[in-house]
């Protein structure tokens, strides 16, 4: 048996794999049909306001605070329409940047919240954490959910503790690469339970730019840039 627990340097872990957001909205002061809206009023008012003042009778003209009102209005909805538009033009470059970054990602090693990972080669490598000094009780299934190995391990106090596997069940049986998933439950020295968080390294295979924010793939999983924890290479 080969298996191993190790202490190695990553950064902090988070458990579990956040699902990537399916939508995103840019606010309602971006939707195209509020600010077609918006300009329409615009038009509107500035003609009812021209045609006022056209028609307005000589004898009893408009009062001079209500036609100062009027103007301020008719400021207001002018800035809100620059406005508008310069929040569109920022919402593209961040697209834009967004899309950069995540390309930038492709071929390299991530490292993100999970417990499932793929085994290569007879090597199947997890990072845990705990808080305080623990024995973490480890589980690995395969795809189809059946245990192929169990084992109990000593874990000081810390994150980024590497965990490798070399495939080999508690019988001995080399199992296939592929995927498998680790669970991991941990008790200090006084048998009180202690969370442990789980931490996987793949390749980002590809990135889905028709999403915002881009999906990056990574071992079948879809991942957001701001899941990525760290680059190892």
């Amino acid at each position: 048996m080969t298996t191993t627990a190790a202490t190695n340097v990553a950064s902090p872990i988070v458990s579990g794999t956040t699902p990537a957001p399916t939508s995103s909205s840019s606010g309602s002061s971006l939707n195209p049909t509020t600010n077609t809206t918006l300009a329409g009023n615009f038009q509107t008012f500035l003609t009812l306001l021209t045609t006022q003042l056209q028609n307005q009778n000589p004898l009893d003209p408009l009062d001079t605070n209500q036609f100062t009102q009027q103007l301020v209005q008719f400021a207001s909805v002018e800035q809100q329409l620059k406005t508008n538009d310069q929040l569109t033009t920022l919402v593209s470059l961040q697209k834009t940047a967004q899309s950069t970054q995540a390309l930038g990602f492709v071929g390299k090693n991530a490292m993100v919240d999970g417990s499932t990972t793929t085994m290569t080669n007879s090597s199947a490598n997890w990072i845990l954490g705990v808080k305080t000094n623990s024995t973490v009780n480890i589980s690995i299934a395969n795809s189809t959910g059946q245990t192929v190995f169990t084992g109990s391990y000593p874990v000081n106090a810390g994150d980024g503790q590497a965990f490798a596997w070399d495939g080999k069940g508690n019988d001995g049986t080399q199992w296939p690469d592929g995927k498998y998933t680790l669970t991991a439950q941990a008790a200090d020295g006084s048998g009180n339970s202690v969370a442990v968080s789980t931490e996987i390294v793949g390749v980002v295979s590809s990135v889905d730019l028709t999403q915002s924010p881009p999906l990056l793939s990574i071992n079948g999983k879809n991942y957001t840039v701001d899941q990525i924890k760290g680059i190892a290479g």
